[in-house]
């Protein structure tokens, strides 16, 4: 097997530094466990830190919503950076701002100050996860090292979701609610670590136009006020003039954005006709729904605990463990699974899992138990999400010019990320509308109810779209 080392050698010449493949894999994984974790670890300690910096009802979302929007927002931004400046050099800026902003976000005074640290760990995190997805495809092109890896990848990715809602549990009945944004400094530094010494050195930066800063900020703003307004429908409602004013000014941005996308002389976030390939097209809307369902999952599962069922932070993140060990294990079948099966076919397999698990969690009652309404559905919910991510990515980046797989790599994150805000966002208000304005435990169990039978019905929607919209395709290479 000469020629592929003579291969790496000339690689290796012209980047000036050696590629370690498995410290690459290893600083990716740790780089998705922590970007991942941060969507879910802040759950459980939501009513701590709403008492410690003085949040209100509506403004306590914005935690949440400010690390998923300029995250998801700021994506395609990121992997058309990563395409044009280097991966590794984007890795490791994407990797320092997170850690200072976790460390900015523990030492929060007020509200706006954790607000805004959240946003900046989602600026952070939309430099380095599409740098470090990118990373993975190209270090690894195809056969079972190319599965292996994406079977790693969708474990990291699925674990950080599920282990930080019990990470967050812990650390806020045990330590205190500002751990929750500690917790991610040591962890970006390790990453930082491992990219440094395992990651190849880019290439000289590729010359041509510059990335298009302004589509993604339209892109950003609107889906900003998208789920404002939407969120805001607990006081507005929808035919209310702030409401409607509101969603028309975002319809206006995101449609700014696609005319900016198709005429702007500067390089596009993304070439629009990728959205072509029925593959690409198929996988994001997959993904979207799937990260819809998959966040308001996980917020309606953390307070149908606390606040039904009675358990502390700690409990309540311990009781999430059976999800996280189904996610890891259906993560680990997928890639046993891969060798065998198209990605296509897991997908099919995996989404009624996942649906059948949030339906199963659909029939929480308010004398309900751990035992018989959160074990069962979590483990079946999560094994199906488990088989879902990595098949997902692999369809959504296989084939690619390897020049946009930093983009497509953005795209299929944004999704995931904008899907999980717009999913709290409407999964939460008709949870809250189905709730009424008495909370007792026996309505909060409705409204919860609801909202995790609405989260089966957009994971069923996801399998549809997999069969009618995604290519029988061939195996991957």
């Amino acid at each position: 097997m000469r020629i592929p080392t003579r291969s790496r050698e000339r690689e290796e010449a012209a980047t000036g530094a050696p590629s370690r493949p498995g410290l690459t894999l290893a600083a990716v994984a740790v780089v998705q466990f922590m970007v991942s974790l941060d969507l879910s670890v802040v759950n459980v300690g939501l009513p701590q830190i709403a008492t410690g910096l003085g949040f209100g009802a509506v403004g306590l979302t914005w935690v949440i919503h400010a690390y998923a929007l300029t995250f998801g927002g700021l994506l395609l931004l990121g992997g058309k950076a990563a395409d044009r400046y280097g991966r590794r050099r984007l890795l490791l800026i994407g990797l320092g701002l997170f850690g200072l902003a976790s460390l900015a976000g523990g030492f929060a005074l007020e509200p706006g100050h954790l607000v805004a640290a959240r946003a900046a760990q989602g600026i952070g995190a939309a430099a380095l996860a599409p740098a470090a997805l990118a990373l993975l495809a190209t270090t690894f092109p195809g056969g079972r090292a190319r599965v292996r890896a994406f079977g790693i990848w969708s474990a990291t990715n699925a674990a950080g979701a599920a282990f930080g809602v019990l990470i967050g549990g812990l650390l806020t009945e045990y330590a205190g609610w500002r751990w929750v944004m500690f917790v991610n400094v040591p962890m970006a530094a390790v990453a930082l670590a491992l990219a440094w010494r395992g990651v190849a050195a880019d290439p000289p930066a590729a010359r041509g136009g510059r990335p298009d800063v302004l589509g993604a900020v339209l892109a950003t703003a609107g889906m900003t006020s998208l789920v404002f307004g939407i969120v805001r429908t607990e006081e507005y409602p929808w035919t209310s003039p702030v409401t409607v004013t509101t969603l028309a000014v975002s319809a206006a941005l995101l449609a700014a954005f696609v005319h900016v996308e198709r005429t702007t002389t500067r390089e596009p976030l993304i070439r629009l006709g990728l959205f072509a390939g029925r593959a690409v097209t198929g996988a994001n809307a997959y993904t979207l729904l799937i990260g819809a369902a998959l966040a308001a999952s996980f917020y309606f599962a953390s307070l149908y605990l606390q606040n039904v069922l009675g358990a502390g932070p700690a409990a309540a993140g311990l009781m999430f463990l059976p999800m996280a060990v189904g996610v890891v294990a259906g993560s680990v079948l997928a890639v046993k699974l891969g060798y065998r099966l198209a990605p296509r076919t897991l997908l099919v397999i995996g989404g009624p899992l996942a649906a059948a698990g949030f339906a199963w969690f659909g029939l929480i009652s308010p004398d309900g138990t751990f035992v018989t309404d959160v074990l069962g559905p979590s483990i079946i919910a999560g094994t199906g999400i488990g088989l879902c991510l990595g098949p997902a990515v692999s369809i959504a980046t296989a084939g690619l010019a390897p020049h946009e797989s930093g983009t497509a790599s953005g795209l299929l994150n944004s999704s995931r990320q904008i899907g999980a805000s717009l999913g709290l966002a409407v999964l939460g208000t008709a949870a809250h509308q189905r709730t009424g304005p008495i909370a007792t435990p026996e309505t909060l169990n409705d409204g919860y109810a609801l909202g995790m039978t609405l989260s089966a019905a957009l994971v069923a929607a996801a399998v549809l779209i997999v069969i009618t919209v995604v290519p029988r395709a061939r195996t991957s290479r």
